[in-house]
């Protein structure tokens, strides 16, 4: 059972850029999808972004543009490059995990997590 682990938030402006990483426990997290949703407060979880084992890439329309996801399968690592950050982007950001092989943008379908990172974009 592979456990997740983000890295990278904090208290930035808007316009700034941060970089999210998602480390994984083990070895075989090149055959994970692997995904980041947010949560702010008052809000449902929602998709942010995902990359697929085989690098297929979706991106919610929200962050097209702006968000770029990649993987680097040599360090378990997946990481999620955020430009142009908005007031709306402020929530808690957490990277997920699944077997299958299709991306989903359904948080239901992820089976492991992270603990979270906080993103505070102040306007």
């Amino acid at each position: 059972q592979v456990q997740l682990g983000e890295s990278g938030g904090g208290l930035v402006q808007a316009g700034d850029s941060l970089r999210l990483s998602c480390a994984a426990s083990e070895g075989t997290f090149s055959r994970y999808t692997v995904g980041w949703f947010r949560q702010a407060p008052g809000k449902e979880r929602e998709f942010v972004a995902a990359i697929s084992w085989s690098g297929a890439i979706t991106y919610a329309d929200s962050v097209k543009g702006r968000f770029t996801i990649f993987r680097d399968n040599a360090k378990n690592t997946v990481t999620l490059q955020m430009n142009s950050l908005k007031p709306e982007d402020t929530a808690v950001y957490y990277c997920a995990a699944h077997l299958r092989v299709d991306v989903n943008t359904e948080f239901e379908k992820y089976d492991y997590w992270g603990q979270g990172t906080q993103v505070t974009v102040s306007s």
